[in-house]
């Protein structure tokens, strides 16, 4: 991978997924407090909509850069030669890419999304009291409480949304006879994103229940079967997809924003 190619990925990833991650914060916290074992209006109802937005903007544009640059190199290393280079197995590469992309840029996001999550659940604090209240009880392990279930979130979620964009923006490009436009490859991110997010919305319930447990309780070790279990024997199916519909449309907003403007920057700075 060229270092223009490195910058471009870095650059593009970082701003495209503070872009999305503000504009679309709202639906974010309105998911957050549905899934919150509290209840949708114990946990703030629609006040305070913005709890908690200092820490998504201090971590989406690393999270975002780090993610693409590792799916970018992985890709590149990936493709220049062997088994994994023919275009039949092209979706292998990309799993796999966006696999390892997920599990280096969980080291960034999770700290951010457990003060995030935290405050979207306690509106009354703030973001900065939340970080001080995490570190004082729990230490910098509280920082990464739920890490686990966040990366057995992100892989399933990965596996399905980027192969899926990858094969759809293939199969648009052929039809067509020409390279898509940005807005092309959008489309394909909103329909990839959508799919993705709908599936895996129950490990999203998992990994939210985890992060707002208690320090010390059963659900905040982070047996993601066993508190699925919980949620199943104590809500039924609409537990496990709680938050759903606020997930699948901020996901599927937020794929076309992050990865239409992804391609458009990521081809300008090329």
């Amino acid at each position: 991978m060229e270092r223009r190619e490195f910058v471009a990925a870095l650059v593009a990833g970082g701003c495209a997924g503070m872009c999305v991650d503000l504009t679309l914060y709202p639906l974010d916290t309105v998911k957050t407090r549905l899934q919150s074992q509290q209840g949708f209006h114990k946990a703030g109802g629609f006040r305070g909509i913005y709890a908690g937005v200092p820490s998504a903007a201090v971590g989406s544009f690393p999270n975002a850069a780090a993610f693409f640059v590792t799916y970018e190199c992985t890709k590149s290393l990936l493709g220049a030669g062997g088994a994994l280079s023919a275009p039949h197995v092209a979706p292998v590469t990309h799993m796999l890419a966006a696999s390892l992309g997920e599990i280096v840029a969980c080291l960034i996001r999770v700290p951010t999304e457990v003060v995030k999550q935290r405050t979207q659940a306690s509106p009354s604090s703030g973001t900065y009291r939340i970080l001080l209240a995490t570190l004082r009880a729990e230490g910098v392990r509280g920082l990464y409480r739920g890490f686990g279930s966040t990366v057995l979130r992100e892989i399933p979620f990965s596996l399905v949304q980027f192969p899926l964009w990858e094969y759809l923006k293939t199969l648009w490009s052929r039809r067509q006879g020409h390279t898509l436009y940005s807005w092309q490859a959008a489309v394909c991110g909103a329909f990839a994103g959508a799919v993705a997010a709908f599936v895996t919305t129950p490990l999203d319930v998992a990994k939210t229940r985890i992060i707002l447990a208690k320090a010390g309780s059963t659900t905040a070790r982070g047996n993601i079967p066993l508190v699925l279990h919980e949620v199943w024997q104590s809500q039924g199916l609409s537990g496990l997809f709680a938050g759903g519909i606020p997930r699948t449309a901020f996901i599927s907003v937020g794929g076309f924003i992050f990865l239409g403007a992804y391609e458009k920057l990521r081809r300008s700075l090329l």
